[in-house]
């Protein structure tokens, strides 16, 4: 089924056939359609067309409104202050609006996907190896998977990179010490638990530092090892691909319990650019995009400079010849932008690393890597605070564990589940499967309600609220349909066009035709908490509708049942489909 066309559009047409009509100098011009508390929309483009032709705005609006076919989608127009329009829509285009998003048989409701669909390749989750995740990967992990969400559901070609920290320095003592300790990441069993990789790495990390800084010998011997790795020696890598592979059994535990899913296949990490380096090094020698200075090879900028006012540059090669983050970086770029062919290059990362990306991206440009058709762009995201507002850390001052955090919401959303439980008649597994999906829900909402870029507070009392704007008042929201749809007995959702529609049935119908162009904003501008604000809207008109709107009143007429039943189900499927791009799970009983 092609794509609906919204109300908004529909009006939109209405509106510039009148225009051109009254003005022909005015054809293509835009009305300024928006959404109004004073009708249902409202027209502002009327004053500034008034000011080019050096008519009165208010003259004008009024031979417009005289041009305005009214009928089967606007019911009435009038004129307003200066010039604005305000614009009522019959409640039949409503109806049959909802009707048509109802009948979609592909499940988008109406949504359409992108006329022109590039290829994206977004890098997030990005944690490191031999290393416990903790809070701060959690903003990485859940704005880009439900960035990727939201894009391949606009059409999108995207690619998933996790580009995870997997080489480096410090490999060389673990590397050493497992090499003269080989049985220390040994299974007991075949089935061995993230819990338990994160174990294993954790004493071999803590064992090997200790002998590290206590004994030269082996400090000595842990360095040489280094050179080994960089240098490709086959029993070195083996060595070092047994940390990757336990690190990856505890990835994927924690990725489970965040209900994302990770794809081996998606990890590339620093490693994976390692053949890369010295021919980009080499590229941006050659190009004189990057200059040896003091042995290093570095690129200037004018406009970055230290609080000595001497400029900082990007190093791209140490003068020992060692490579660091800038060299893997822009190597990643040349291999998305001419291996992957992507045309734009998204960054899920801290708002602290803003500077080291900007010089990258930059050195890129100026090596011609990125053009007009390439763009990239750093989603930078802010800090997760604790209640006191300061970074969120452990009582102890440690940095908080992300599969702590993930277990106990998990824990406090059981608790709110199990109350309720009861009413609905959940069984034991229901309770628990249900409090996993609430509390990683309301661990993801609160994140992604949040513009990216701001700092939040870590608060799960309020996370777990049924109050106020958490995803368990949006998943309440969807339980409850559910219990009414099951509750209709022979009664069936089917639309009445015929019918008038009650104040709160139109601003519900008003806003779940919004849908779509919510959704390819948030796309456009990559901004989840946009839909996240938008099913809230949607979950408070519901609320509003229940109040005053009985669906499955004995006094009501057959058809007054179905057409509310049919408003319901939409909205259900609506928040089914909105918080599934959130990443967010809408259990059925609640």
């Amino acid at each position: 089924m092609a794509s609906v066309t919204s109300l908004s559009d529909n009006v939109q047409q209405h509106l510039a056939s009148a225009l051109s009509a009254t003005l022909p100098e005015a054809a293509g011009a835009d009305p300024l359609l928006r959404r109004s508390d004073r009708a249902d929309f409202q027209a502002n483009g009327i004053l500034a067309l008034a000011k080019k032709a050096k008519a009165n705005p208010r003259e004008l609006a009024t031979q417009v409104v005289a041009q305005v076919v009214t009928g089967d989608v606007i019911e009435d127009v009038e004129v307003s202050g200066p010039g604005f329009l305000n614009i009522t829509v019959a409640d039949r285009a409503i109806t049959s609006n909802l009707a048509e998003r109802y009948a979609d048989e592909t499940g988008r409701l109406g949504v359409p996907t992108a006329a022109n669909p590039g290829t994206t390749v977004i890098d997030y989750a990005q944690p490191n190896v031999a290393k416990e995740m903790h809070v701060g990967h959690l903003r990485s992990a859940v704005i880009g998977d439900s960035v990727v969400r939201i894009l391949e559901f606009t059409g999108e070609n995207v690619i998933r990179r996790h580009h995870i920290g997997d080489w480096g320095t410090q490999f060389g003592m673990l590397i050493q010490y497992l090499d003269e300790h080989p049985h220390e990441l040994d299974h007991k069993d075949a089935r061995v638990t993230g819990e338990e990789a994160m174990s294993n790495l954790d004493r071999l990390y803590k064992t090997a530092r200790k002998k590290f800084d206590s004994d030269e010998e082996f400090k000595t011997r842990a360095r040489r090892r280094v050179v080994d790795l960089q240098a490709g020696d086959p029993h070195t890598l083996a060595i070092w691909q047994k940390f990757v592979d336990e690190s990856k059994i505890y990835f994927f535990s924690v990725f489970e319990k965040l209900d994302m899913e990770v794809r081996d296949a998606d990890i590339v990490g620093e490693s994976g650019y390692n053949d890369m380096l010295a021919e980009t090094c080499r590229l941006l020698e050659e190009s004189g995009v990057a200059v040896r200075s003091e042995g290093a090879l570095c690129v200037f900028f004018d406009d970055i400079k230290g609080p000595d006012g001497n400029p900082v540059p990007l190093i791209v090669q140490k003068s020992d010849g060692g490579y660091g983050y800038a060299a893997t970086d822009l190597s990643a770029i040349r291999d998305r932008v001419f291996n992957l062919k992507a045309n734009t290059l998204l960054y899920v990362v801290d708002a602290r690393q803003g500077l080291h990306f900007r010089m990258v991206f930059e050195t890129a440009r100026r090596a011609g890597w990125l053009d007009e058709d390439v763009t990239a762009t750093q989603l930078a995201f802010g800090t997760v605070l604790g209640k006191d507002g300061k970074p969120f850390k452990t009582r102890e001052g440690e940095t908080v564990k992300l599969e702590d955090l993930l277990d106990e919401a998990a824990e406090r959303a059981t608790a709110v589940v199990r109350e309720k439980a009861g009413k609905v008649g959940l069984t034991e597994q229901e309770i628990t499967e249900n409090g996993r999906h609430v509390g990683i829900g309301a661990v993801k909402y609160a994140d992604l309600s949040t513009s990216a870029v701001r700092d939040y507070k870590f608060d799960l009392d309020q996370m777990v609220s049924l109050n106020g704007d958490t995803s368990v008042y949006l998943q309440y929201a969807y339980a409850r349909i559910q219990s009414i749809l099951r509750k209709a007995g022979e009664a069936r959702p089917v639309p009445h066009p015929e019918l008038a529609l009650a104040p709160a049935e139109r601003a519900l119908g008003l806003h779940l035709d919004q849908f779509a162009e919510t959704l390819l904003e948030v796309a456009a501008a990559y901004e989840p908490h946009k839909l996240a604000s938008y099913l809230y809207q949607l979950a408070s008109h519901l609320t509003t509708f229940y109040d005053q709107c009985q669906v499955l009143s004995p006094d009501n007429p057959a058809e007054v049942v179905e057409n509310r039943l049919f408003l319901v189900d939409l909205t259900a499927r609506t928040l089914h489909q909105g918080m599934a791009l959130l990443g967010i799970r809408t259990p059925e009983k609640l």
